[in-house]
Formats: C-alpha cells, structure tokens, sequence
C-alpha cells in the first residue's frame, strides 16, 4: 500500500486528505495528514477574533474528529523541517518519515517585504495565537488610555494604523471601527473614544483592487463613513513601537501597526531543489506536481501556476480546488491514467465591510449593501468547520447585531506574554 502525505491542514490540505481518504479503498492508499497544530483555523473568521466577536474555539476544529470512521486515513502531528525529495523522505519534528506520493500545502507567511523595523513591531493574522494576542493588545491599549495623563500618548494608544487594503485590511478596518464605536465607548465613558482614530494605508489607487471599480467606491465611501481615514496611494516605509512613518514622510504617533498588505509562501518551499516564483512559490506542471520530482505535488499558496497569463492568486478557493484535483490525480496515476491539466474556476469574490455592508462578485452580478452582507454571512457559515462552530458564530453574531455587544472582550495571556 502506497503512503500519500499531505502536509497542511488548511484549505487545500484538508480538501486534498478528505478526498484522498474517500478514494483510498479503492486505490490502496495509505494517507498521511500532517501538521503541527492538531486543527484546522478557518482563517477568514481570525480578523474577528482579534476584534472580540468570535472566541478563538468558535473557528477552530480538531483534526482527527474530522476523520472518525475513515480507515486508510491517520493524522501526524508534526512540523516538517525538510524535504529530502531525492530520497521520498520528510524530516520532521518527530524524526524521518517516508512517503509514495508528498502533497505540500503549506499556506503561507506574512511578507514585510524585508522592512525589519515594521515586522518587529506589526501585528499580524496567520493563527490563533496572532489573534488572541492582537486583541489583547487592542483592549489593552485601551486600559493604558484610561489612565494615562499625557494626551499625545493617550492619543497614539487610540490610535491604529492598518496596512493594506484587501479583503483583510477592509474587514478588519470595520470590525474594529464598530469595536470602538459600539462597544468600548461604553466601557471607557471617561475617554475621548470619538477621537479613536483608525487609519488604513494602502499603496495602490483603490481599496479591493480585484473587485470591479464600483464596489471599491462602495466599500471607500462606506469605511469613510465609519469613522475610518483610508489613505491610498501611500505606504509605510518605517516603524516603531510608538510611531509610523509613511513614505510621503508623513509621520502617525500610533502604537498599533497591523500589518495585512502581503503574503509568501510557507518556508517549506525553500528545502526544495527548485527555483523558487515570486513570493517563494514553488512552480509546478499542469497537473499540479513539480517538473523534476512528479511524486511531489503542491497546491494552495505554495504553487504557482499560470492560467491565462496570470499567476493564480493565494485565495482559499485556489487551495480546495487544488486539494480535490490532487487527490483525484493520484487516484487517477495509481490506475494508470493520466490526469487532465488542473484548470481554476473562478467562482467570484466577496468581502465583509461592516454591519448590513459588504461587496460581492462574480462574473455574471454585482452585489453590495444588505444582500451581499447576508451572502457572506451565510457562505462563512457554510465552509466553517463543525456544527458546534457554525450555531456559536451564529449566536455570537445575531447577539452582536441585536445588543451592539461583543462578549469576547477579555485580556487572556499567557504568562509569558505578560
């Protein structure tokens, strides 16, 4: 019996393994899922955690229940830390293990795009623990306000810089908007909070660049009107705990840098005997397996594949199309034939603003306001993993949208973070 491992349990991991593990009767096949964490993130729904609506529980699952019942199928709770391809080997945490077929779907890490000083001192969203720790950053900065005499620092802790102007830098613009606006101005009636400032850099001409040009006015215009400075063209060159400086020279007194303006490929890719794409990704064949090592397939943030003169873009949906092609693939090469090249459908795009306010697209409609708003709730409902998960979002949000509250309002560290 032949060992698949997929090493990943994120989109385009957890697709690649379900898929392989309703195949792996049939085919024979042994599937390995590995991966450090013991659960999957639904990544989409962090930016909420750090901003106290959703408890880290609420958008996490435990891996092995996913496969209770599959028999060819186990998880390894492992970092992979090289890829000796030569040899079909993985080095890992947990010693050397050997695979038939290796699927990496690593994801990716933020890119401060070698600006040292910004990725000492930026926030970040890429796990459970960067969220928990920005939203006690966040309330924290509220408590040192609340009893600071010096209005300047009083002021820079209200103040909050976010980078980038995607989907994350939007929606993480608003939540925040609606965090200070809704719910702490009423925890801190002694504080200035109308003077909270939000302030979102992005260094191209629009907000969503992928989005058509009236929903980026919608979403511009509807973040102007919670209260949130949008500053396009402009970005940020340099940064310290207190302060960041633009490169039009402008200088922000702000403790609070969130960074969401870019992403490269997870460092796995770097093992490989390959010449890496931009952003660290690794090129792959039209089935989706390295050019030199056909037993090695990647998918998700880590590839990089051209469709229509255009590297495909590091989005969710890339990764789980990714994830079912492979294991079809596989199946389809251990029968002895050969796979169709992999072909992305590009089913739209969507992007939460705010409260009753987000944009929608797909190549045949448009959609903004109240409607695209409750699309989106209910596609994230759809694609978070578990029950449970889905009826605690649900409560969380219907008491957020009714009682203007967040009850995740807690200052939980962890002794070494104090």
């Amino acid at each position: 019996m032949k060992r698949v491992i997929v090493v990943g349990a994120g989109f385009g991991g957890l697709d690649a393994a379900r898929h392989l593990a309703s195949r792996a009767d049939d085919a024979e096949l042994e599937v390995v899922l590995m991966d450090k964490h013991n659960y999957h993130t639904f990544m989409p729904l962090l930016y909420q955690v750090a901003t106290s609506m959703l408890n880290v529980e609420s958008i996490a699952f435990p891996v092995r229940a996913l496969f209770h019942g599959k028999r060819n199928i186990r998880f390894l709770l492992a970092e992979v830390q090289r890829v000796d391809a030569a040899n079909r080997k993985l080095e890992t945490s947990v010693g050397t293990v050997e695979y038939d077929y290796l699927v990496l779907a690593g994801g990716s890490v933020t890119n401060f795009f070698g600006m040292d000083s910004v990725a000492k001192v930026a926030f970040e969203l890429k796990n459970l623990h960067d969220a928990t720790r920005l939203r006690n950053h966040i309330l924290e900065s509220f408590e040192k306000a609340s009893r600071c005499d010096d209005p300047q620092e009083q002021k820079a802790l209200m103040t909050f810089v976010i980078v980038g102007g995607g989907p994350t830098g939007v929606e993480f613009s608003g939540a925040l908007s609606e965090l200070i606006h809704h719910v702490l101005a009423k925890d801190f009636p002694q504080l200035p909070v109308q003077d909270s400032r939000i302030i979102l850099v992005e260094a191209g001409d629009h907000l969503l660049t992928p989005f058509p040009k009236p929903l980026q006015q919608y979403a511009l215009q509807h973040l102007k009107n919670m209260r949130v400075d949008v500053r396009l063209g402009n970005a940020v060159k340099e940064a310290t705990p207190t302060k960041v400086l633009l490169k039009d020279d402008t200088e922000i007194q702000s403790c609070t840098l969130f960074w969401a303006a870019g992403v490269k490929a997870a460092g796995i890719g770097e093992t490989l005997n390959v010449e890496l794409q931009r952003g660290g990704r690794v090129p792959v064949t039209s089935d989706l397996s390295m050019k030199n090592y056909p037993d090695i397939f990647v998918i998700g943030d880590m590839m990089y594949l051209e469709q229509d003169g255009k590297p495909l873009p590091m989005v969710a949906p890339v990764a789980m199309q990714g994830g079912e092609y492979v294991a079809a693939a596989i199946a389809r090469r251990e029968s002895g034939k050969p796979a169709k090249p992999f072909h992305y459908t590009d089913k739209g795009s969507m992007a939460v603003i705010g409260r009753n306010a987000a944009v929608a697209f797909t190549k045949s409609f448009k959609m903004k306001g109240f409607l695209a708003w409750i699309a989106w709730l209910g596609l994230h409902l759809y694609y978070l993993v578990g029950f449970r998960n889905r009826a605690i979002t649900l409560v969380n949000w219907a008491f957020d949208y009714i009682f203007f509250s967040r009850q995740v309002r807690l200052i939980n560290k962890a002794p070494k973070d104090e």
